[in-house]
């Protein structure tokens, strides 16, 4: 609209103003990720992600991730009489977020269907699910990442699978044994010790003989007890042979409230409608999961399976703020003409696309590594030091992103009535659950030491693009000269594992990508001075057709 005509109409006309995202199909408008589902072995899913997509896209579900945040939970620990009850309370927008998210199978995909890329198609959906809510994702995470560690003791997972894999929600605070489905959370982490589990304090004493599959009585605390009212937890205590991991339900098997007192509810910068706690245990009934002093052992597969989720969580974040900044750009006019037709707006959108797009890539290939591990031995050494890899970058990066998009709204971006405030609030927690970024960096490492087929794996996923880009060819050559040198690499360890995040993302998108964007992401981002600003591609990139392919299209 030009300056004269804006200039004309009364001052309580709103004008100008970009409308409100909402109502569109997250799978038909996202090409990356709809193409990634697709090449990484879950075509098959095609039409029950569309109908996800377009469930997630309606007003009244984005609506639900902004009650959600808007009123988050309270801790009610005693009832009117005195008695202990420890219960969290929610909005009901919160229940509609899991109830989605469990009808659909975002909890248990890849444990109740033999189709390939089942792992895949759980992370595009997933995805979808997490642009309306950061919060809601960490028990539907647990859950899902909950079965190979319960698997680990067979008679519990007999009787508590089929509740964890059911798609029905039910919220009410009850025995398991009284539920149509249930969730599943782990509490690792005490106040003295943070990711150093092994300094662990809290206590098992076996009530009997002891050992795998036993009762002991549990007593000690947790610093960070992630979304409380779950039905059960995973939790690590000290034994005399050793830290060992154990299954602590909300409920005793006779019915009673199992003595897991809530101390308070964390304070936290973002992710408010999730309830993270203090917890303390009063000879807590467990029971003991995996072998004797094997804690970390046993519960690591579940930890793996939730850092899959930290990662293309991150890139979630980053796609709905991608979407978020090419729809305003294109619906707002500065100077006579929309925003997005400014040459430099131009650079930053399709600077942000270009990132996203990188992300939403690897975060699929990942998921289809889960996939093949259990069957191709090369794909699981590849998954463990990747997985890694992915979530120490793309944590970081979507806090850029984020930070960046919500630039490109202004002032529209910094308050609260719009998203972006929320997803800047929430981003950085991927990179700090489940280990931040040196944890991620010191994984990686261990991997190359331990593993020397992880090394191989990542060098032979990285070669498979040789030859179709120089831009790339080079950079995958000096990554190689730089793996060849040991010395003094964990102070490097954060350069280096950069490196192989750009070289895996780079390899994917001169793959698969059209040239438009494959061409952008090598030049910027492997060849020459590398800025990691946003908004620096070089001349001649074609922004037009990396913005068009990333934009959200209601028009």
């Amino acid at each position: 609209m030009k300056t004269d005509e804006l200039a004309r109409r009364g001052p309580q006309e709103v004008l100008n103003q970009s409308p409100v995202l909402e109502d569109y199909n997250l799978l038909e408008q996202d090409a990356p990720l709809r193409e990634g589902l697709t090449r990484e072995g879950a075509e098959w899913a095609m039409p029950m992600a569309g109908e996800f997509g377009e469930m997630v896209g309606k007003a009244e579900n984005l609506e639900h991730g902004r009650l959600a945040n808007a009123h988050p939970p309270t801790l009610h620990t005693h009832d009117r009489f005195g008695n202990r009850v420890d219960e969290v309370r929610f909005h009901p927008a919160w229940h509609e977020l899991l109830k989605l998210g469990i009808a659909y199978g975002n909890h248990a995909m890849p444990w109740t269907t033999d189709q390939p890329g089942a792992h895949v198609a759980r992370a595009a959906m997933s995805m979808m699910r997490h642009q309306l809510d950061e919060g809601s994702s960490c028990p539907l995470t647990m859950t899902f990442a909950s079965i190979p560690t319960l698997r680990a003791l067979p008679s519990l997972a007999e009787e508590w699978e089929p509740r964890i894999l059911s798609t029905e929600y039910d919220s009410r605070f009850v025995p398991a044994y009284l539920k149509r489905g249930v969730l599943i959370g782990m509490a690792m982490t005490e106040r003295q010790g943070g990711s150093d589990v092994r300094s662990n304090t809290t206590r098992a004493a076996p009530i009997g003989r002891g050992g795998p599959g036993s009762e002991y009585s549990i007593t000690g605390h947790k610093w960070f007890c992630s979304a409380p009212m779950c039905d059960a937890f995973f939790v690590l205590a000290q034994t005399p042979g050793g830290l060992s991991c154990f299954f602590m339900p909300r409920f005793k098997p006779d019915g009673s409230l199992n003595r897991f007192h809530i101390q308070r509810l964390k304070d936290k910068l973002g992710n408010r409608s999730n309830a993270s706690s203090e917890v303390e245990f009063h000879g807590a009934y467990g029971l003991m999961v995996g072998d004797i002093g094997e804690g970390v052992r046993t519960i690591i597969e579940m930890v793996r399976h939730t850092r899959l989720d930290c990662a293309f969580g991150s890139a979630a974040t980053m796609r709905r703020a991608v979407a978020e900044a090419t729809h305003h750009a294109h619906h707002r006019f500065a100077f006579d003409r929309s925003l997005s037709s400014h040459p430099l707006m131009k650079n930053v959108l399709a600077d942000l696309c270009l990132e996203s797009e990188a992300a939403t890539a690897l975060s699929l290939r990942l998921a289809r590594s889960f996939d093949e591990s259990p069957n191709d031995p090369q794909q699981a050494s590849f998954c463990r030091i990747a997985t890694a890899i992915g979530k120490y970058w793309m944590g970081k990066r979507a806090i850029s992103v984020v930070a960046e998009a919500l630039e490109c709204l202004g002032g529209n971006g910094y308050v609260e009535e719009g998203p972006l405030a929320r997803l800047y609030r929430d981003v950085p927690l991927n990179s700090l659950w489940e280990g931040s970024g040196n944890i991620q960096c010191l994984d990686v490492l261990r991997s190359l030491n331990k593993d020397p087929a992880a090394g191989n794996a990542l060098l032979t996923e990285i070669r498979n693009a040789m030859g179709s880009n120089p831009m790339y060819d080079r950079f995958v050559e000096f990554l190689e000269k730089e793996l060849q040198s040991s010395e003094d690499l964990e102070p490097r360890a954060r350069r280096v594992v950069e490196w192989m995040a750009l070289a895996l993302q780079g390899s994917l998108l001169v793959q698969h990508a059209p040239n438009p964007v494959a061409d952008a992401f090598c030049a910027s981002r492997l060849a020459g001075d590398q800025a990691f600003g946003f908004g620096t591609l070089p001349p001649g990139t074609d922004f037009d057709a990396i913005i068009e392919r990333a934009r959200p299209k209601l028009d």
